[in-house]
């Protein structure tokens, strides 16, 4: 098995995976739980999954490295901030306001 061959493989493989991440994230909003909790599972599974899928495509085409590599760091860091920002909001509405 050659190293091109070995990366394709790796490659379809984390890309596979992402795509199932993304449909496994989606399930927890059938489901009748809070609404931050439905939102936690499908932003989790939606950021391994596109991690997973960035990581499989940097394989496939390594010539566009810079490119996916700022996408990788972009992603983490805004779904990050967008979940604190989110969940902080949230809590901030159902505190009682003060007098």
């Amino acid at each position: 098995m050659t190293l091109a061959s070995f990366a394709d493989h790796a490659s379809l493989l984390l890309l596979g995976a992402g795509l199932l991440l993304w449909f496994w994230g989606t399930w927890p909003l059938l489901e009748s739980r809070s609404y931050l909790s439905k939102l936690h599972a499908l932003s989790v599974a939606d950021t391994l999954g596109s991690v997973l899928m960035l990581l499989g495509l940097l394989l496939r085409i390594p010539g566009q490295w810079p490119l996916l590599v700022l996408a990788l760091l972009a992603l983490i860091l805004w779904n990050t901030i967008f979940g604190y920002v989110l969940a902080n909001c949230s809590l901030a509405s159902r505190r009682e306001p003060e007098p």
